[in-house]
């Protein structure tokens, strides 16, 4: 097992030290650590009349970082195997004893520690924040967590794609529609979904009789019954086409915290919350009374009650994403290992 770790972590930091040694490299980060400058001083503006101010704008710079992440590290890995086989680095790399398995963890490893990179960076403006909020530590430990193992999916499907398919360009395209499935994708599913499934519902109302300057009638006359039927998005049927995305997990795993009123104080909570609710069937069958008093005052469902009895679903998209970017690794190892007993047209393997 030392050997095959061994052999593993040279193929890595031979890969790492190939990526730091180019100045377009540390730029990107320096204009990382702009971005991240900007986004925590307006996020900090945001939540300005918060108590919870710097928790929400913790929030705010975990997800900003998930974002910059999912968009670099395809970049980073879509290349990774087939870009070293136009380059005619790959065969003698597998010429020596390393195995296949060790060049694909190990382009793999690389590819998420230079995602992690952008983490190290936003660890100054995660630790201000958090200490500056009380952030609790368990929410500090899952989210990041959950960020690091994010961008380790993105990581191994990026350099899955660039083990299957044959040209880099292609494998990076690749790698970003597979990103752009997961984030914009499952939104547009949900969306699309929900609205083409319906039901019928039917709301009865009534209320007072108004006379012609708009005021209630002297004594007050309480109105006929009226009844109206409209038909209702079931989004309840699909919000489970939500759970692979990389920000509805990090909010779903994530330790929510509500306040005096019931309401989230991060962003966390009000994405957690939005999602869960959606998976509560609608009410077909309404019914108001503007003659009852106190009819305009009913109680309804404070998002910590929303939360609390609804499930959880971060586990099941965690999974997901763990099996895509195990699948494509398991593929690529199968198209990369030696020797081949046969090759796709216009391989370069020498």
């Amino acid at each position: 097992m030392s050997a095959f770790l061994h052999g593993t972590w040279t193929i890595a930091a031979l890969e790492v030290r190939q990526r730091v040694r180019s100045l377009a490299w540390y730029v990107l980060l320096g204009i990382f650590a702009v971005l991240l400058i900007i986004v925590t001083m307006l996020a900090s503006a945001a939540f300005l009349t918060s108590p919870e101010r710097f928790r929400g704008t913790y929030s705010v710079v975990v997800y900003f970082v998930l974002l910059l992440a999912v968009l670099v590290t395809p970049a980073l890995s879509g290349n990774a195997i087939n870009g070293d086989r136009d380059a005619a680095t790959l065969a003698p790399v597998q010429v020596t004893l390393v195995t296949t398995w060790q060049i694909i963890l190990g382009k793999f490893l690389a590819a998420w520690i230079t995602g992690l990179a952008f983490v190290a960076v936003a660890v100054p403006f995660l630790a201000f924040t958090a200490i500056a909020g009380g952030v609790p530590p368990g929410v500090l430990a899952v989210s990041i967590v959950v960020l690091l193992v994010e961008i380790a999916v993105v990581a191994a499907v990026g350099v899955g794609l660039s083990g299957i398919l044959n040209r880099p360009l292609f494998s990076v395209v690749a790698t970003y529609l597979v990103v752009a499935a997961l984030t914009v994708g499952t939104l547009i599913a949900f969306g699309l979904g929900g609205t083409s499934v319906k039901s019928e519902a039917v709301q009865q109302y009534r209320d007072y009789v108004y006379d012609a300057n708009g005021m209630v009638s002297d004594p007050p006359v309480c109105g006929e019954w009226q009844t109206s039927e409209y038909e209702v998005p079931r989004l309840d049927y699909v919000w489970w086409t939500l759970t692979p995305n990389p920000f509805v997990i990090l909010a779903d795993a994530t330790p929510i915290a509500f306040d005096a009123r019931g309401y989230p104080v991060d962003l966390f909570g009000q994405i957690s919350t939005s999602v869960r609710q959606v998976q509560l069937p609608p009410d077909l069958e309404q019914r108001f009374d503007g003659c009852r008093q106190g009819a305009f005052n009913e109680d309804f469902d404070t998002a910590e009650q929303i939360h609390a009895k609804t499930t959880p679903s971060w586990f099941v998209g965690l999974a997901l994403q763990v099996v895509l970017a195990a699948a494509a690794l398991v593929w690529a190892w199968a198209r990369t290992r030696t020797p081949a007993g046969r090759l796709p047209k216009g391989t370069r393997i020498a």
